[in-house]
């Protein structure tokens, strides 16, 4: 409400634990949720560093619900979103769903709707800015990776599984497409070492304030 009302320039939020939110009564998976239903804006889960953004289609869902999620019109308003709140200077690349990105539907073919999603954002913007689907398992590889420094992934795991294991120190949350600049950390509440060791490692909440002075 302070970031909504001009009092603060933006905010930092800290983890949340799930379950305690759920105990209480909270109807929200996370803080995303509930800022999309503060401002009523699609706000989109970026995750990562300057050295490489994963964006989320879908976010804190079972994995059995991801391929019904998907569908031509909502992930090329997606693209579109992403597109104009993150601004990015170079070519997206888009993951596919299925192993191999389908094998030209002999794995599946949802890539074909990702496809068309791809094709429909285009015509919108007025320029290729996203890549065809790439197969999820080399996506990630050195070679591959240079090429982009934004992804975009279907699921949680798909994109913040390498995002982490290469970038889980530095990475951030950040939440695009708000009328207001929010970032967060990028891990949970660790309630398995917070407040039992000393030398935990701050830099994520230090780099997620830092994003917002750079932003300003």
């Amino acid at each position: 409400a302070l970031a909504k009302g001009g009092a603060v320039d933006a905010i930092t939020t800290l983890p949340i634990h799930k379950k305690a939110w759920e105990l209480a009564g909270v109807k929200y998976k996370g803080h995303t949720d509930a800022l999309r239903d503060f401002f009523k804006s699609d706000a989109i889960m970026m995750l990562g560093c300057p050295q490489m953004y994963v964006a989320l289609y879908t976010e804190h869902i079972p994995l059995k619900e991801v391929a019904g999620k998907l569908n031509a019109k909502d992930l090329a308003r997606f693209f579109v979103d992403f597109y104009l709140a993150a601004k990015p200077q170079e070519t997206v690349g888009v993951l596919g769903l299925n192993p191999h990105a389908g094998d030209d539907g002999v794995l599946g073919d949802e890539e074909r709707i990702i496809e068309e999603a791809i094709e429909k954002a285009h015509r919108r913007i007025g320029k290729k800015v996203f890549s065809a689907p790439l197969v999820p398992d080399i996506a990630f590889t050195p070679r591959v990776r240079a090429r982009y420094t934004h992804f975009i992934a279907m699921y949680h795991d798909q994109g913040l599984a390498p995002l982490k294991a290469l970038y889980f120190d530095e990475g951030i949350n950040v939440s695009l497409n708000l009328p207001i600049l929010r970032t967060s950390v990028d891990h949970g509440t660790a309630f398995d070492v917070a407040y039992r060791e000393f030398h935990l490692n701050g830099l994520s909440y230090t780099n997620a304030i830092r994003y917002i002075k750079e932003q300003r």
